[in-house]
């Protein structure tokens, strides 16, 4: 029986899976970081100068960082007055948390902004039950941005297959997280129990030397910020408790998002070079140091999106397949969850360890689904064959690309929130 020759879209499909070790192609890398300055070069430094200006910046920043997210926690638990759970009521259901979690990172392009303010909220009293499929919906609105990266490759139809296809298998991977953990997270708490139970090691009064440690840099810097953010809320001292509250949480929120723009932007100048270095010393080593190379990037320059940004375009050029980038997109998500940790330190006491225990719930997640997922194989093909397929589908007419983003970021959640609240 003659065999029958694979179609050109098989074909498509099995160079894109295909663990080829393709010949790295420096050019996007090189100019990307040719571009980049840091904002303090406009004050006229340069050389060691200005090095050291933008580690200081980096530490100031870190700084505020810290101090906005206090103030995110006092602002939330003055509006409230002890009843967050009430006034969130409406987002009681997981669904709706979800989709908040999921619309908020998409608007703002930042999962850290999300995450950084939701360890706020914990600690100024919102439920656990609340802030865990927030913190999975901000997973899911993180992936907008490679999607976005990938439209710049709209022109040439076999790059942009390529790489939309590399910028889906972040989507496909973080839709099947939730899909697997938030059930499990109803039906027996995984997260919630597994993230308290290390919460009271590191920072519960009965943690023993280890909370006392961790307690003690916390009390630390609690007493480094608490001026600032006592500072920040006087103006605001002879208005009513949820006024004074509403306007402390949006100074908290506008706060980090300027902070943590900021940083990325220091960082991404600074730190864009070792992140190539990484890269490149990454390739043909396998899976697991493609987890641990896209994790330490993320850490490096404080954004799972500049991550994407490097490596999306690289996909699309050919340089990377689909099944390297994939790993690399794992470890960002793994990497950007230290924002929040370092949030966690805004608090003491028992705020502390709520604060800590919603920046562990996506410490956890993100740690398990990549074990869970990465490592059972027919689960692992799962966002390789969607990301194909979408790739494919993306190339053929954008009308699909349309959807997807308008579906998965904006219809589809307005529709189960409004189904959720009003029916």
């Amino acid at each position: 029986m003659t065999p029958v020759p694979p179609s050109n879209q098989e074909r498509s499909k099995n160079r894109e899976l295909a663990p080829e070790q393709p010949e790295i192609n420096n050019d996007h890398l090189d100019a990307e970081e040719s571009h980049l300055q840091s904002p303090l070069t406009k004050l006229g430094l340069k050389g060691k100068g200005l090095q050291w200006a933008n580690w200081i910046a980096v530490a100031v920043g870190i700084y505020l960082l810290i101090t906005a997210v206090n103030v995110i926690g006092d602002g939330f638990k003055t509006a409230t007055g002890g009843r967050a759970e009430e006034l969130f009521a409406f987002a009681s259901n997981p669904m709706v948390a979800l989709m908040i979690g999921v619309v908020a990172t998409a608007l703002i392009q930042s999962s850290s902004t999300t995450t950084s303010i939701v360890v706020g909220l914990a600690a100024g009293g919102l439920p656990m039950s609340i802030c865990i499929p927030m913190l999975m919906g901000a997973n899911i609105g993180t992936t907008l941005t490679s999607t976005l990266v990938s439209l710049g490759m709209a022109k040439d139809k076999e790059a942009f297959r390529r790489g939309f296809s590399a910028a889906s298998v972040h989507d496909f991977f973080n839709l099947l997280a939730v899909l697997i953990f938030l059930p499990l997270e109803l039906m027996f708490g995984l997260l919630e129990k597994t993230s308290g139970a290390a919460a009271n090691v590191l920072a519960g009064s009965d943690g023993g030397p280890v909370a006392a440690v961790v307690g003690g840099v916390g009390s630390v810097i609690k007493a480094g910020t608490e001026p600032l953010a006592n500072l920040i809320a006087m103006p605001f001292e002879g208005l009513s408790d949820a006024v004074a509250g509403v306007i402390l949480i949006a100074i908290g929120v506008l706060l980090i998002l300027a902070v943590i723009n900021f940083i990325g932007t220091l960082l991404k100048a600074v730190m864009v070079g070792r992140a190539k270095a990484i890269l490149h010393n990454a390739i043909g080593r396998g899976p697991i140091s493609g987890i641990f190379s896209g994790m330490l990037m993320t850490v490096l320059v404080q954004s799972s999106s500049t991550t994407t940004s490097l490596v999306v375009p690289l996909a699309g050029s050919g340089t990377f397949s689909l099944r390297q980038i994939y790993p690399f997109t794992l470890g960002a998500n793994i990497g950007t969850t230290v924002t929040a940790l370092i949030a966690a330190f805004a608090f003491t006491g028992g705020e502390a360890q709520f604060a800590l225990q919603a920046a562990l719930v996506h410490l956890f997640f993100n740690t398990f689904a990549t074990i869970l997922i990465f490592g059972v194989p027919f689960l692992r093909e799962i966002p390789l064959y969607g990301a194909v397929t979408m790739g494919n589908l993306g190339a053929k007419n954008k009308l699909y690309v349309a959807a997807w983003v308008l579906g998965v970021f904006l219809a589809l959640p307005a529709v189960i929130i409004a189904l959720t609240v009003f029916v």
